[in-house]
């Protein structure tokens, strides 16, 4: 800053390149990986046409994020996750509500989400598990038209100020590292 220009308190202080700001006591974690979420906001997809659930399934499981395949249901990673690890069990059926699966559908639900939480223990060592399904916009779905059960792995310390004060998680691992470790552990029909 030139001799001329003296910073006055509570002015603006100007840097190096002239950008005008007021310097404050917060460090920035930059994510524009979120901008794509934060662009989209809470998007309703009205159905399978539109729907990611629907479309991941075409393509290959790397660029899904899927991490199984089974009969009747699969499982994905969640592309904004809660914390690392964040999976999503949905069927294959654009189906929106619980009451709407099959019980065959339900069984396998269930048995992927009790396999998912093995196969994160072995690879990420939760010491918790958050399990859920939000029914209908108004219950806290993004993708309320098709089903899916969340299984976000939890930690002591995992909630931290960040999401509180920030809105900001601060995820450690790329989603195509967790992906393919999760999917390399996950075991072959009949391991159980």
């Amino acid at each position: 800053m030139s001799e001329d220009r003296k910073e006055q308190p509570g002015q603006p202080s100007v840097d190096d390149f002239e950008l005008p700001g007021v310097p404050d006591a917060f460090q920035r974690l930059w994510t524009p990986h979120r901008l794509a979420y934060i662009k989209g906001g809470q998007h309703q997809f009205k159905d399978e046409n539109d729907c990611p659930f629907c479309a991941a399934p075409a393509r290959s499981d790397e660029e899904s994020l899927i991490v199984h395949r089974g009969e009747r249901a699969f499982v994905i990673l969640n592309l904004f996750p809660y914390n690392p690890g964040h999976l999503l069990v949905c069927p294959y059926r654009h189906v929106p509500d619980y009451t709407d699966i099959s019980g065959e559908e339900t069984d396998e639900i269930s048995r992927l989400s009790q396999t998912a939480m093995r196969v994160l223990r072995k690879v990420s060592s939760p010491t918790g598990f958050n399990l859920g399904m939000n029914q209908g916009v108004t219950g806290g779905a993004g993708i309320a038209g098709h089903l899916h059960q969340h299984i976000v792995p939890r930690w002591g310390g995992d909630g931290n100020f960040l999401p509180i004060i920030a809105q900001t998680k601060a995820i450690t691992q790329t989603l195509g590292e967790v992906r393919r470790q999760v999917a390399e552990a996950w075991p072959s029909e009949g391991e159980g």
